[in-house]
């Protein structure tokens, strides 16, 4: 039975003698499941664009409020740093608190503008930030990852943290803008294992990396992770003299000469995945990955990719958007599942041109070491660009698909005044915001009219139009009033 937010669950023995629960989303270890909401542009002691991230503790027990000024954190507020831009909730030390990673891609280091770095929070029996110091990654001689920061180098513009199969933790850390050699945004990733000192820098240059790194690649622009394989997303790769087509790369946890070891290129140029590469496309501009676990097997060693294709012209129907699903198995082989847009048959809604479906993804397995089925593996896809009317353009929606058997057979729509509570408005963008627990889809409204930013929380079975379990809203529930895009990420 799937558990709601705040409900209360029981972790391992050990995590508990030592003040922490081993529940997932536990910052306090009290056993109960907390909710992460960043605002990356809100101001902090009148310096706009500084960026805060609340953290909202189940149980009815308030919220907490991060950003740079907050005692213990290196660095100060500054204009635009975008603290929260990406974050992630994983248990980096391996304590049974849940940390967070928080990406500040706007960063300056010293006179470098927008180099950006990470700030890895823990957790705590006594509460979130009351334990170990915050660890902070960024680029120089003598900091955690390797390189040397350079203006627009985007670091933690995306994030991503895990634990292995193997039970070892991992963050990734992007930086889209860093530039190979010459070639300007080409794009690279940091892999930071538990136990490392120091992380190398990863770009389609690596050794074994498929690929070439080229200007305006972005590699590192998104990721998704199960405990057996890592996707990065490079939107701007070009294929041929296709330019922004997007490609994507899959690796595995296993260190092998001081790097993940890389599996396999993703794109639509390549024999046995659907379409073809397009200007523009995007593919990978969005990723999402759960374990996978086929009929007739024992154990869960694969896992389920999809990638976002926001870009993606349906026939006429430009920037329409779709999404394809891929099969990874251990061995670093792929099949195609499916691809999913608005024009298959049984779905919901109807694709239109600037729908760009598939901009946001959010997958969840919630029985991953059960076979997988329609009703345990499910996928949520934001398209920001919906709009049901010529009143309410760009009003957006998300729209649920099962990522086993036929898509079309028990999706779902939510939007605002469908389900998403509030009235419909112009420029919402409704899907631009979307995260996954087990328990929980979140979806963030940080756009259109101020009395409509909250998240809301679905379960991953709601019917279409069906209504949220749980709201989060400025000034209620103990959350500070005063936002300018909350919600705009939420885990």
């Amino acid at each position: 039975m799937s558990l709601g937010p705040g409900a209360p669950l029981t972790g391992s023995a050990a995590a508990l003698a030592a003040g922490c629960s081993g529940v997932e989303a536990d910052f306090n270890g009290d056993g109960i499941q907390d909710v992460v909401i960043a605002d990356p542009e809100a101001a902090v002691g009148g310096v706009a664009g500084a960026g805060v991230v609340h953290i909202v503790y189940g149980g009815g027990k308030g919220s907490t409020l991060l950003s740079q000024e907050t005692e213990g954190f290196p660095g100060v507020a500054e204009a635009d740093d975008r603290f929260g831009f990406a974050v992630s909730v994983y248990d980096a030390d391996g304590d049974g608190c849940s940390d967070i990673a928080v990406g500040i891609p706007y960063e300056d280091i010293d006179t470098t503008l927008d180099a950006g770095l990470v700030q890895v929070v823990y957790g705590s029996g006594a509460g979130l930030g009351k334990g170990r110091a915050v660890m902070q990654y960024r680029q120089g001689s003598t900091s955690a990852l390797s390189g040397s920061p350079e203006t627009s180098d985007w670091v933690g513009y995306a994030v991503a943290g895990g634990r292995t199969a193997a039970g070892a933790s991992y963050l990734l850390i992007g930086a889209p803008g860093e530039s190979v050699g010459p070639l300007e945004d080409a794009g690279g990733i940091f892999y930071v294992p538990a136990d490392a000192e120091r992380a190398v820098i990863i770009t389609q240059d690596t050794t074994g990396v498929p690929g070439l790194a080229e200007v305006d690649d972005r590699f590192g622009s998104s990721f998704a992770a199960s405990p057996t394989h890592f996707a990065v997303g490079a939107p701007g790769e070009a294929i041929g003299t296709v330019p922004f087509a997007g490609g994507t790369t899959v690796f595995g946890h296993t260190i092998v000469s001081g790097f993940p070891k890389p599996l396999l290129g993703l794109s639509q140029d390549i024999e046995g995945i659907q379409g073809a590469e397009e200007a523009g496309d995007g593919f990978g501009t969005a990723l999402a990955m759960v374990p996978y676990r086929p009929a007739g097997a024992t154990s869960t060693t694969e896992s389920l990719l999809a990638v976002g294709i926001p870009g993606e012209d349906l026939s006429t129907t430009v920037d329409a958007g779709a999404v394809q699903v891929f099969r990874i198995t251990a061995a670093g082989t792929f099949t195609e599942v499916t691809w999913i847009d608005q024009e298959m048959p049984n779905a919901e809604e109807q694709a239109e041109a600037g729908d760009f479906f598939g901009q946001r993804l959010a997958a969840v397995n919630t029985a991953p070491n059960s076979t997988a089925s329609a009703t345990t593996t499910r996928l949520a896809v934001g398209v920001p660009g919906e709009e049901s009317s010529e009143e309410h353009p760009e009003k957006g929606g998300v729209q649920i698909f099962p990522l086993v058997g036929a898509p079309g057979a028990s999706d779902a729509w939510i939007a605002p005044g469908e389900g998403i509570p509030g009235d419909p408005a112009p420029q919402q963008l409704a899907g631009m915001s979307l995260g996954a627990t087990p328990s929980a889809l979140y979806v963030g409204m940080p756009y259109g009219p101020a009395a409509g930013h909250a998240v809301h929380a679905f379960g991953w079975n709601v019917a279409s139009g069906g209504a949220s379990t749980r709201t989060f809203k400025p000034g209620e529930g103990g959350i500070p009033t005063g936002d300018v895009a909350f919600g705009a990420v939420a885990r």
